[in-house]
């Protein structure tokens, strides 16, 4: 059978409003070509970034029997991502859907949603860190932000990090198994106007870095459409360098167009105003080589 289309099997929760988690990722890789095929972990009215109070369905007791179902369908997937897991038991379940559906032509993407800022979400304990360790060891890619690198590694959780630093991180992260490394939101020690993200590429070697300028302006779910881009970009057929950097200059494009307008940054960027910016080709921009 001929292969119509990519498919991405995405085990993240949905947010009823707000742009983050599968209500972001399903819009992205939709514009990119992409089928996303939601695993949904759990269903909240909104997201809890910056907002006092939301409902929360959890629906671990629920996640194997639709898993049984693909399973039954014999379905196959390009890529599998994993983002906010709620409980131990979840990411022992995801290990279980790595195990059936990973193949050695697919890619296995988990961003290990753990906290930001320098703390843990009110959610994760040490237990999940634990988990959290093991989970990213059956991951070909990676995404931590600066945070969730730092309690990966059980380091200090510093200011700012020299690039000799952050390369050592990725590189330590990268011997607990996955084979690309991503740390995202790196506060870049030359300037602290800017922040990095920083990939190494253990295959070859290479250790990348993608410098943007800081914006004052916090908008969740950036993390999401990141990897999102990310990952549209290498099934479309981009180097690593090039994806990092397309998903880069995608969020700083969606803060500069939101971030003149008036309105809640609680609610996220104003995604549906720059999804078509993913259709350009791609534009090789400011990455190097450390």
């Amino acid at each position: 059978m001929i292969k119509t289309i990519k498919k991405v099997a995405a085990i993240h929760d949905l947010s009823g409003f707000g742009r983050s988690s599968l209500t972001a990722i399903i819009p992205v890789l939709s514009t990119m070509g992409v089928q996303v095929c939601p695993v949904p972990t759990a269903i909240l009215s909104n997201h809890t970034g910056g907002f006092e109070h939301f409902s929360f369905v959890d629906l671990t007791d629920s996640l194997e029997n639709y898993i049984d179902q693909w399973k039954k369908l014999e379905l196959e997937f390009d890529c599998i991502y994993s983002g906010f897991l709620g409980s131990e038991k979840q990411i022992k379940i995801v290990e279980d859907f790595i195990g059936y559906f990973k193949r050695e032509d697919n890619l296995v993407v988990v961003d290990p949603v753990m906290g930001d800022n320098g703390s843990l979400y009110s959610t994760m304990g040490p237990a999940m860190i634990g988990e959290m360790r093991r989970l990213i060891g059956m991951a070909d890619i990676i995404t931590p932000n600066f945070t969730e690198a730092a309690f990966l590694l059980n380091r200090p959780y510093p200011e700012y990090i020299d690039d000799d630093a952050a390369k050592e991180w990725a590189i330590q992260l990268s011997e607990m198994g996955p084979g690309t490394v991503v740390i995202t939101s790196v506060p870049d020690h030359r300037d602290n106007s800017d922040t990095s993200v920083i990939a190494y590429d253990r295959a070859n070697g290479v250790c990348w870095k993608i410098s943007c300028r800081y914006i004052p302006a916090n908008y969740p779910g950036t993390g999401d459409t990141f990897t999102s881009v990310m990952i549209g970009s290498l099934l479309q057929g981009d180097s690593l360098p090039i994806a990092l950097d397309r998903g880069v200059l995608f969020i700083s494009q969606c803060i500069r167009a939101s971030y003149g307008f008036n309105y809640p940054k609680r609610e996220g960027v104003l995604l549906e105003r720059c999804l078509d910016i993913l259709k350009a080709p791609a534009v090789i921009g400011a990455f190097e080589t450390l």
